[in-house]
């Protein structure tokens, strides 16, 4: 009963978000206009107002659904990342891996600009596999300190890759660099029908996934000593992790920049209302993070009069007070 009220509230908060967000933008419109629109587009009936259905169904919805993904993808990588290395502030970002993900499309982007983009996504995944296993082999095999040399670890490789990439932008063409830029900090702005398919897809089936070992990344949250005794296989299933949590910030990075801090933020913010179990909920988290990535867009496209805000300066705003304030509470702890 409580699993399906808890899916009611966040359907419905799901449905109040898209319409808040297609709502408002450089030309607002009332909830009940793009209610209409919705409900013509869902019919396939000839649009009553065709210019605020073109506005809301093919510039807008897109855009939505893809802060959605974006968020729901970001979170439960923080969260699985938080969960194998038993480390509250691991998050995509902090571990480098984001950063390896944009070094590798950028690479693409300049140094190797003949290629197609359709390829951004396979060079966005070797850069974030490859910073993956940078930091785990920085980190080392288990010891008494690899969580902490873990997340050290991801800082420094997390610097390294942001600093090639500061390179290459440096030594590109100018106005590529300002559009790359521009891109690394993150915006749905080029958000279309057809780029939705895949990071849609490839987050889904680490949804499930994650679902599918959700035992052995309980076990091994509990310890590695315990998790071991289960019979689980640590380091195998802590690479996997680390690999899929790769792939997951490749496919955002790659369709729409680089967004900071929604992976540390979201499972905290969870563990704070819900409890700690509740972290072990993807789908609650992948919800939330979505949710959230809706809202900091809208913020992103509304708070400026004609300008957009790149996604990674509002989120990176909101999260190093966050990430200061686990810092402090931690050190009140202890």
């Amino acid at each position: 009963m409580r699993s399906l009220t808890l899916a009611a509230v966040l359907l419905s908060a799901f449905a109040i978000s898209v319409l808040i967000g297609a709502s408002f933008g450089a030309v607002s419109f009332e909830l009940t206009q793009v209610t209409g629109a919705l409900f013509d587009a869902m019919l396939m009936r000839p649009a009553s107002d065709p210019i605020l259905s073109q506005i809301v169904i093919e510039l807008r919805l897109p855009r939505i659904l893809l802060a959605f993904i974006a968020g729901a993808g970001l979170a439960l990588a923080g969260a699985i990342l938080q969960l194998v290395t038993r480390n509250p502030l691991a998050d995509p970002y902090l571990f480098g891996i984001s950063a390896g993900a944009s070094f590798g499309a950028v690479t693409l982007m300049t140094v190797l600009s003949g290629i197609s983009l359709i390829f951004l996504p396979i060079a966005a995944f070797i850069g974030s596999a490859l910073s993956a296993l940078v930091v785990l082999g920085i980190a080392g095999k288990s010891s008494y300190n690899q969580i902490e040399r873990m997340l050290l670890a991801g800082v420094a490789t997390s610097f390294l890759f942001s600093a090639a990439t500061s390179a290459l932008l440096y030594h590109s063409d100018p106005q590529a660099a300002a559009a790359i830029l521009f891109w690394t900090l993150g915006s749905f702005a080029q958000a279309q029908w057809s780029t939705l398919a895949l990071p849609m897809i490839v987050i889904s089936l680490s949804l499930l996934t994650f679902f599918a070992f959700s035992r052995q990344v309980t076990a091994i949250s509990a310890g590695d000593e315990s998790a071991s005794t289960l019979g689980v296989n640590v380091a195998r299933i802590r690479l996997f992790m680390l690999i899929l949590s790769s792939l997951i910030s490749a496919v955002i990075v790659a369709t729409c920049g680089g967004i900071s801090f929604v992976g540390l933020l979201i499972p905290h913010l969870i563990r704070l209302v819900m409890g700690y179990s509740s972290t072990n909920n993807y789908l609650l988290v992948a919800t939330v993070g979505g949710l959230f990535m809706i809202y900091i867009d809208l913020i992103a496209r509304t708070l400026l009069t004609n300008q957009e805000i790149p996604l990674g300066i509002i989120t990176s705003i909101i999260g190093s007070v966050f990430f200061l304030y686990i810092l402090q509470q931690r050190s009140t702890r202890q």
